[in-house]
C-alpha cells in the first residue's frame, strides 16, 4: 500500500493459491526479504503494464509441499524445498505460495528453512554474473567485492570450486570468514586502496 509517497506492508488475509500446471503449492517456513523490492517494476505492476494493487512481496522461499499441480512428478507433499517464484505472481511473505516446479530444488539437509530462504536470488546473482555474463574458466582470476555480503560469498565459493583464483575486499572482521569460503586473497578495503594489491 501506498501512503503519501511511501509502499507500506499492510497485514491482510487472501484466499489460499492453487497450483497450476507445472506448478507447487508450497506452505512456506521462512521468506527472504529484500528491501528495495516493494519499489520493483513486477510489485507496483502486472505483467501487461498495469498499475498493481496488493502485491504479496518475498520471492525467495523455504517450506514444505503442500500440493502438486497437474505434470509434476519430480516432488512429493510433505517433501522439503526451496527456490523462488514469478516475479509478477503473489510472493512468500504469506502461510503458502506457489511457485513453478523447474524454480525448486530439494532442501539441502544442512540448511534450515531459514537459511535455505535466504540462497535463491543471491545465488543465481553470482552465478549469473560468473558463468553467464563473465564466463569464467578455470584458472582466471576474480576480484569479488563484498565477499561476505550476500552475493559476494556465493560469489567467492563458486568461483573457488570452478578453479579461479578468487581475491575478495571486505572488512577486517568478516576477513577469515571470507578466506574460509575459498577467497585466495583477502583485502580489508578499509586500510587502503584495493587497487594496489591487485593486479
Amino acid at each position: 500500500m501506498e501512503s503519501a509517497g511511501r509502499l507500506e506492508l499492510q497485514p491482510g488475509m487472501v484466499e489460499r493459491p492453487a497450483p497450476a500446471e507445472g506448478e507447487l503449492l508450497i506452505q512456506v517456513h521462512a521468506a527472504g526479504v529484500t528491501h528495495t523490492e516493494l519499489r520493483w517494476y513486477p510489485t507496483t505492476h502486472t505483467v501487461s503494464g498495469e498499475a498493481r494493487r496488493g502485491a504479496i512481496p518475498g520471492h525467495e522461499f523455504s517450506g514444505v509441499v503442500t500440493e502438486l499441480g497437474s505434470g509434476v512428478v519430480d516432488f512429493g507433499a510433505g517433501q522439503a524445498v526451496y527456490g523462488m517464484n514469478d516475479w509478477f505472481q503473489q510472493g512468500a511473505t504469506a502461510e503458502y505460495c506457489v511457485a513453478p516446479a523447474t524454480s525448486i530444488a530439494a532442501k539441502p539437509a544442512s540448511l534450515n528453512h531459514q537459511q535455505a530462504a535466504t540462497v535463491p536470488i543471491a545465488a543465481l546473482t553470482a552465478w549469473q554474473g560468473l558463468f553467464v555474463r563473465a564466463q569464467l574458466q578455470p584458472g582466471q582470476r576474480v576480484l569479488v567485492h563484498g565477499g561476505a555480503g550476500a552475493v559476494g560469498l556465493f560469489a567467492v565459493q563458486l568461483a573457488h570450486r570452478h578453479g579461479a583464483h578468487v581475491t575478495a575486499t571486505t572488512s577486517a572482521a568478516t576477513m577469515p570468514f571470507v578466506q574460509s569460503i575459498g577467497a585466495d586473497v583477502v583485502i580489508d578495503y578499509r586500510a587502503g586502496d584495493f587497487r594496489q594489491q591487485v593486479r
